[in-house]
């Protein structure tokens, strides 16, 4: 007996000397907005103080039409729209920012990731900005946040553009390590201090439908802004307090013009869902792009561009 309880003693040494080798080695302590900005925060960004928090925030283009804007999802930032933003200010005001929990804005002061204080945020931007009404698009939680801004706050919103958007409930076919790792308990205090490149270069993959576009400057993005001070924390915090609720049996009260856009690839939230959203917003529009992932706007920028303008001249 002495000699198993021995050999479990060495066997937790080797352990606790793994783990803390482990931990030397992938710690990855946060970083101040002012050390991310001079690379993540180049002219056209702007900062401007909306609840309490510095926003990153960039509007772009001509003052014609309602202002189209653009909010991105988890672990994303503003960056994830540069492809429509290039497509699309030629024709139309662009407003996108980086959401609380996320990017460059890092996490809310008062720490509340509901979907209600969400949708908030949104429209106190909007009173910032001085904009009355706009076309507001979402990917994932930002289409989430998206439907959910519409459906609470209706004179804010013209049209309405869902992103694989999250918001019903639904069975992931595969989910991003990085997702994975914040909704276990332990492991994601761990990634607060600690955060191997590798498991942010494999979430982002997981998300596209050809990983092979996934580029060595996109995981740098990730891996940048997810190093945000506060964020990692914030994020374990989002994923506990936003998830779909009560709103989703609400859906169908939606009486908008909407657009869906999907990627036939998506793994993390399925095609079905999609269709859910077609069939429940009356009149709305579904197209799908076969090989496209869970982020269709950033892998596929020109034809899911495209697809935007043909909506917005209707």
């Amino acid at each position: 007996m002495k000699r198993v309880f021995k050999l479990f003693a060495w066997l937790l040494l080797a352990l606790a000397v793994l783990c803390g080798a482990f931990i030397i080695a992938y710690r990855e302590p946060d970083r101040s907005v002012e050390e991310l900005k001079a690379r993540w925060a180049k002219p056209p960004s702007q900062f401007v103080e909306v609840a309490g928090m510095q926003i990153h925030l960039r509007d772009e283009g001509t003052a014609e039409g309602v202002p189209l804007v653009l909010l991105h999802g988890t672990g994303a930032s503003l960056h994830t729209w540069d492809g429509w933003t290039e497509a699309l200010k030629g024709k139309r005001r662009i407003i996108r920012f980086d959401l609380p929990a996320f990017g460059l804005t890092g996490p809310s002061p008062d720490g509340n990731y509901t979907i209600e204080n969400y949708a908030r945020f949104v429209v106190g931007v909007l009173d910032h900005l001085g904009v009355k009404r706009c076309v507001l698009a979402g990917n994932s939680l930002g289409g989430y946040v998206a439907w959910s801004t519409a459906l609470l706050h209706p004179a804010r919103v013209e049209r309405l553009i869902l992103v694989d958007s999250a918001g019903y409930p639904f069975e992931a076919k595969s989910v991003p390590l990085g997702f994975k790792l914040a909704r276990t308990p332990v492991l994601n205090k761990l990634l607060e201090d600690v955060l191997p490149r590798g498991i942010v270069e494999d979430s982002v993959k997981n998300v596209y439908g050809d990983p092979s576009k996934v580029t060595p400057e996109l995981v740098d993005r990730y891996f940048d802004l997810t190093t945000r001070q506060g964020n990692r924390k914030a994020l374990v915090e989002r994923f506990e307090q936003t998830q779909p609720g009560a709103l989703a049996e609400r859906v169908h009260e939606l009486e908008l013009p909407t657009l869906i856009i999907w990627g036939g690839k998506d793994r993390l939230i399925p095609p079905e869902l999609a269709r859910r959203f077609q069939r429940e917003i009356a009149g709305s529009e579904l197209v799908l792009f076969p090989e496209l992932g869970h982020v269709p706007q950033e892998e596929g920028p020109a034809e899911t561009a495209a697809a935007v303008e043909k909506f917005l001249i209707r």
